[in-house]
């Protein structure tokens, strides 16, 4: 399963001990059979509200792929873990595909010619 995680640290921390929790957290997967995708370190952003105080903090993106336990293990150590301040953990489905429907045959359109033998009818406006 491929999973999405994103925590929050606190804006104390200083970028090594950032790294430090990150290198943790890649360690629990490798340890659980799972494999890191991708981690990207988005820095010191503004937080929508405050939590525990803190108006900022450093956030941190993983793409996981494993089992769930992996990410139970992930997740208790992100709830035991001080520095860390909020975490989400997502699991991502696969897109599917959906074929594209196929073009409409075009409407026929209407004669542009009038005959001479038939009158013309004005047809009324819907405005």
């Amino acid at each position: 399963m491929n999973y999405e995680s994103t925590f929050i640290c606190s804006p104390e921390l200083p970028v090594e001990k950032v790294e430090e929790l990150t290198g943790k957290v890649s360690k629990i997967v490798e340890t659980s059979k799972g494999t890191v995708k991708t981690v990207q370190q988005l820095g010191k952003k503004r937080l929508a509200y405050p939590i525990n105080k803190f108006r900022e903090g450093s956030y941190v993106y993983m793409e996981l792929s494993g089992e769930g336990d992996m990410i139970s293990a992930i997740e208790n150590f992100m709830k035991l873990n001080d520095g860390i301040i909020r975490f989400l953990t997502v699991k991502v489905e696969k897109k599917k595909v959906v074929a594209k429907p196929a073009p409409k045959a075009a409407a026929p359109s209407a004669p542009s010619e009038v005959k001479q033998d038939e009158p013309a009818t004005e047809q009324p406006s819907l405005a």
